[in-house]
């Protein structure tokens, strides 16, 4: 906002502001211009949808390369400054942390859907009538999904692993799809726990992020990445003599130390006599003692704590022949005490029997690569799991992470909503037949909007036409025309380009995702279109308060 001093009539100095800046955009200019920003973002990522999608090299701040076709991935690395694009890439976030799948999908079509309104705007249609059109359009897409749906039994694991194959053939872990849909598979089998509400109902919950860690460590093949039943921790034991294997280990997990507590209030003591410093020792000894005296009556074989553990704690657990490790994570404990059934304790003296862990088959301490793990395995129902992936290298392992959280995520929404839909564009174009058919009964303009809609929902089909060198008019024209015929599971195969039915090609994929991913794209471009203002806001010692100038400069105005 620029501010200028001038002349009033009386003599007076008069503030004159200017408000249209070069940062502000209003009307149609504002409108535009985000859509040509979000179909930017969509186009950048365009070419990393289906089986034949090309690699997109980021170079990050620091000089590294990221090699991925993740959608995801990758719009999470650019840096933008465009709002619109900043709210498209924002949409990839929340399709990832929702369904963990169709984060491609979701921006081109939210692109498409967008450059497909710049048309409608031309029209002089107002927006608040193209995003009425586009709910309509929203709630016949999601009537669609549910009729051409197909239910799932979830405890088929046939069934299952075709589905989560869905996910991984288009990413680079596809060279090991079998191994990677088990592992994904076994995972959210593990985690996966369903409780009773009041009125009886079941209520399932799958936590991954809690209760699934991956652990990545390099060296060795891909093929011996596995599911354990039970943990891996980073750590290794705390004395050498203490035991690196023990079967079926009553195991105590804390949350405190096992060190001298050091009064709070008093932080530094004068000692006169000679015999104090050995009374002040024989205090702390006895003090340890205390607790590890305290642990040793319930008879266990492994104390582990998220804090540190004295050289005479450990003196006295080595006596006893029980093992330790020490400064363990947070999260780490919370894994553990959900698969060996044991209970965080705060504070030594509220240990009791119930608290000890007696789930844990095996616990051993290995060597992987440069490093030393302990495995706490062979588990009695652990719901907590960790995944070892081995590897080649730190990228390698980083991007099988990356697409096995999709897999996990895919398998995941299985759970909580068993319901299939045809890949490879079929739904996608089910919808736009839906949509055709429906513009038609709509009355006025509206039926343009939905008729967008139904062109925008093309693109996907287009696209996976498009990356592996097909006929793009030739193949669309036949596919629209199967559908109009009613052959609705019809899709494009992603390798040759070409028309197939899905129930023969084996091709669904979670109705879940495709749902999150129209819902998002659609109410995503209804907020764009709302936008007919960008306004650039200042920081406030630069403008000086709110149309006020400085006080400073106020009086060297009044006095020149």
């Amino acid at each position: 906002m620029a501010q200028a001093m001038g002349m009033g009539p009386g003599g007076q100095p008069v503030m004159v502001m200017n408000t249209a800046g070069p940062e502000r955009q209003s009307g149609r200019k504002a409108q535009i211009s985000n859509i040509t920003a979000a179909k930017t973002v969509s186009d950048i990522i365009r070419t990393c949808l289906g089986p034949q999608s090309m690699l997109k090299m980021i170079l990050d701040p620091m000089g590294g390369i990221l090699l991925t076709n993740d959608g995801h991935a990758i719009l999470r690395e650019i840096d933008v400054a465009h709002p619109a694009a900043k709210s498209m890439i924002e949409l990839s976030r929340t399709q990832d942390e929702e369904v963990g799948d169709g984060t491609t999908s979701v921006i081109i079509l939210a692109g498409e859907i967008l450059a497909q309104s710049s048309g409608l705007l031309e029209k002089n249609i107002h927006p608040v009538q193209i995003i009425q059109s586009y709910k309509l359009a929203l709630a016949e897409a999601l009537k669609t999904i549910e009729s051409i749906g197909q239910p799932l039994n979830i405890d088929d694991e046939k069934e299952m692993l075709a589905l989560i194959k869905t996910s991984i053939g288009t990413k680079f872990v596809q060279r090991w799809s079998e191994l990677m849909c088990k592992l994904a598979l076994d995972s959210v089998k593990i985690v996966a726990t369903s409780a009773k509400d009041s009125a009886n109902n079941d209520i399932k919950s799958v936590d991954l992020k809690r209760y699934a860690r991956i652990e990545k460590v390099p060296g060795g093949d891909v093929e011996d990445s596995q599911v354990l039943s039970g943990l891996m921790v980073n750590k290794d034991v705390t004395h050498p003599k203490m035991r690196r294997k023990i079967d079926n280990p009553r195991v105590i997990l804390l949350d405190c130390p096992l060190e001298y507590k050091k009064g709070e209030s008093q932080t530094n003591i004068e000692i006169s006599k000679e015999g104090d410093w050995e009374k002040i020792l024989a205090i702390e000894e006895e003090q340890i003692k205390q607790m590890c005296d305290h642990i040793l009556q319930f008879k266990p074989d492994l104390v582990l704590t998220e804090k540190g553990v004295s050289d005479l704690a450990q003196h006295y657990l080595v006596k006893s022949n029980v093992t330790a490790l020490r400064r363990l994570r947070k999260t780490d404990n919370n894994r553990i005490a959900r698969a060996t059934g044991a209970t965080i304790v705060n504070r030594v003296e509220d240990l009791r029997e119930n608290d000890v862990g007696t789930k844990c088959g095996k616990f051993e301490v290995k060597k992987l690569g440069d490093e030393y793990f302990s495995f706490l395995t062979e588990c009695v129902d652990p719901k907590a799991c960790t995944i070892l992936l081995r590897g080649p290298s730190k990228d390698i392992l980083n991007e099988i992470e990356r697409n096995l959280q999709d897999a996990m995520s895919v398998a995941r929404n299985v759970v909580f909503n068993p319901l299939l839909a045809p890949g490879g564009g079929a739904t996608e174009m089910a919808i736009s037949v839906a949509l055709n058919t429906l513009a038609k009964s709509v009355q006025g303009v509206g039926s343009l909007a939905v008729k967008a809609v139904s062109e925008a929902m093309e693109v996907i089909p287009r696209t996976l036409v498009q990356n592996c060198g097909g006929n793009t008019i030739r193949t669309l024209t036949e596919l629209r025309a199967r559908h109009n015929n009613g052959l609705v599971s019809h899709g494009i195969d992603g390798d040759l380009g070409k028309v197939v039915d899905m129930k023969e090609y084996g091709l669904y994929e979670s109705a879940a995702v495709k749902i999150q991913t129209i819902k998002t794209a659609i109410e995503s471009a209804s907020l764009l279109l709302r936008v007919d203002d960008v306004v650039s806001a200042r920081r406030l010692e630069q403008a000086g308060g709110a149309g006020m100038m400085p006080p400073g400069e106020m009086a060297e105005g009044a006095e020149q």
